[in-house]
């Protein structure tokens, strides 16, 4: 009989440390599995360290540790050039263009906040906004369709957790041309974060990317800035003066515009010189 309670009680012990050890490989099992998936799915859950994004700007945020390259670019889409046809808009008044439906959405909407500078501090009101897009230095109104270069700022950054080169977009600028301001020099409307724009005219598909060739296939422009579907110019990038690429063209030059043109697209193929050499051996 004491044979038996002894044994039973031995039996016991052994259950519960059997238990005990069970519980804690799952408690371990599930913090490893929740790890791997902050690292290698969802970066910015919560894993074995939080890893710093940006998410206030990019619509496709990429950690900083996985930056093994960046260098900062400043682009201009001149709408009025054939490959941008498309985002210009039809017919004489261009009512149907992406400024145009920026202006809806920030004006009618209510859907994008807009800045009076690239740091974002100073946000403005709906008045001064409207004031800066239909008035120009003269004080005359102006139209849509005058208002044809639009600006962005994006990151040129290669990603090495996708061995990818990727371009993370910052934010747009919208643009008064010098010539549309009464020639008094260029003037900006405002500012608007990426990310906003990016969202916004993902469930707007009134919005869209005009197939003149095609009716019958279009896109948001979420999708148009995904596929590049656009020709851009590089105003500037970074370089220790902070100065635009018209500004280091040699004083005395005697095409300095052309020049600046050049220049431009001569740091447009050493990017895809370097992208290109990221593969050879």
């Amino acid at each position: 009989m004491l044979f038996v309670l002894f044994q039973n009680k031995m039996n016991m012990k052994l259950h519960t440390k059997f238990i005990g050890l069970l519980s804690l490989c799952v408690v371990i099992l599930g913090m490893d599995a929740k790890g791997q998936g902050a690292t290698s799915v969802t970066p910015s859950a919560t894993g074995d360290r939080q890893f710093k994004m940006d998410t206030i700007f990019s619509a496709h945020p990429i950690r900083e540790d996985d930056k093994m390259y960046q260098l900062s670019v400043w682009r201009r889409i001149d709408l009025r050039e054939k490959y941008n046809q498309p985002l210009y808009g039809s017919g004489d008044t261009k009512n149907d263009g992406i400024v145009n439906h920026i202006y809806k959405a920030i004006v009618e909407d209510n859907a994008l906040e807009v800045f009076g500078d690239d740091k974002f501090t100073r946000p403005l009101s709906i008045s001064e906004f409207q004031e800066n897009f239909w008035i120009a230095a003269n004080g005359d109104s102006i139209f849509v369709k005058q208002l044809y270069y639009l600006d962005f700022m994006e990151d040129f950054v290669f990603d090495k957790h996708h061995s990818q080169i990727k371009f993370d977009v910052k934010y747009i600028e919208l643009v008064m041309p010098s010539q549309t301001n009464a020639n008094a020099g260029q003037k900006t409307i405002g500012f608007i974060r990426f990310k906003d724009f990016y969202n916004h005219f993902m469930d707007h598909p009134e919005a869209k990317w005009l197939i003149f060739q095609n009716t019958a296939k279009v896109l948001t422009y979420d999708q148009v800035f995904d596929q590049r579907l656009f020709r851009s110019v590089v105003r500037r990038y970074t370089n220790p003066d902070n100065a635009y690429i018209a500004d280091l063209v040699k004083p005395g030059h005697p095409n300095p515009e052309l020049q600046a043109f050049l220049n431009s697209l001569e740091f447009e193929y050493k990017l895809l010189d370097f992208e290109n050499g990221l593969w050879e051996w």
